[in-house]
């Protein structure tokens, strides 16, 4: 293995690493010191620490307990595998460095997620409003395997404001940018998304780029034979 790709192993897990252990020490202290809507101010009212859960999509969304929550956490195993695959075959291709980061933090993203979901149950206790969780009780955790609850806890409420009154099914409600509450976990997903998407249209604006000036460079060559015969036609 030669130093290049030992060094693209090295950049991709420790990014890995350092994300999954940011993600999860934060939602054990999270679950550990806050009942469920427990919330302290970090950045004036725009920025806060505000605990829910949910059963395991991004940004708070639920696919519902039970059956739904299994297939979920399941998918996001199998999925998560599929892209770890994808990865070492793109490091010991030597692919560019933008891509693994965006496949690193899509995998690392997942996976933060699916430990929520499968241990969680089993290694807390129940949170609620008004008891903050024990990790390790006695008494068992609060569900089986793969039907934990996931923890999020960073939220942004950095605009607020009231619909005008002249908008159908809108008007005199309260509106409020950004909503969603969300994980560590969850950003990576969507940066690393997001990383994908750029590199790709990158790419294909390239491939676009270089279509083009070959197309422009025969179409010189070409213009140059012919002057040359026309050139030589003239001389004779």
């Amino acid at each position: 293995m030669d130093n290049s790709i030992k060094k693209r192993y090295w950049i991709c897990f420790s990014l890995m690493a350092f994300i999954l252990v940011a993600d999860q020490a934060l939602k054990i202290w999270i679950k550990c010191n806050f009942v469920i809507g427990g919330y302290i101010d970090m950045i004036g009212d725009w920025f806060k620490l505000y605990f829910i859960e949910n059963e395991g999509l991004a940004f708070g969304l639920s696919l519902g307990d039970g059956i739904g929550k299994t297939i979920l956490t399941v998918f996001r195993i199998v999925f998560s595998i599929c892209l770890l695959v994808v990865l070492i075959r793109c490091i010991k291709k030597k692919v560019r460095y933008f891509m693994l980061v965006a496949l690193s933090l899509i995998i690392v993203g997942a996976l933060g997620n699916v430990i929520d979901s499968c241990f969680y149950g089993l290694i807390f206790s129940e949170s609620t409003h008004t008891d903050v969780a024990v990790l390790f009780p006695s008494e068992g955790g609060y569900t089986s395997f793969m039907h934990g609850r996931v923890v999020d806890m960073l939220y942004f409420p950095l605009f607020h404001w009231i619909w005008p009154d002249w908008i159908p099914g809108l008007g005199g409600r309260h509106a409020e940018f950004f909503s969603a509450i969300f994980n560590i976990a969850d950003s990576a997903v969507c940066v690393g998304a997001g990383m994908l998407v750029v590199d790709i249209i990158h790419q294909d604006r390239k491939k676009k780029k270089g279509s083009n000036v070959s197309g422009n460079n025969e179409e010189s060559v070409s213009n140059s034979s012919e002057n040359a015969e026309e050139t030589a036609v003239e001389a004779e």
